[in-house]
């Protein structure tokens, strides 16, 4: 399984932080910086799952 690198852009509404992968599509968020992060990133596995294009995400 090949790794492939993804851009996450993190940013704050009210109390949570919102985390973007431009190159897929893909947001989700948390109430930490670490959290939004993590949430991202399994959400980006998931589609890319969903979507049959195997990788590994890493941000």
């Amino acid at each position: 399984m090949s790794t492939q690198s993804f851009t996450a852009i993190i940013y704050k509404e009210e109390d949570m932080y919102i985390a973007e992968c431009p190159e897929v599509g893909t947001v989700d968020q948390g109430e930490t910086i670490e959290e939004a992060i993590a949430n991202l990133k399994e959400a980006t596995r998931l589609y890319i799952e969903e979507y049959n294009t195997p990788a590994r995400v890493g941000f």
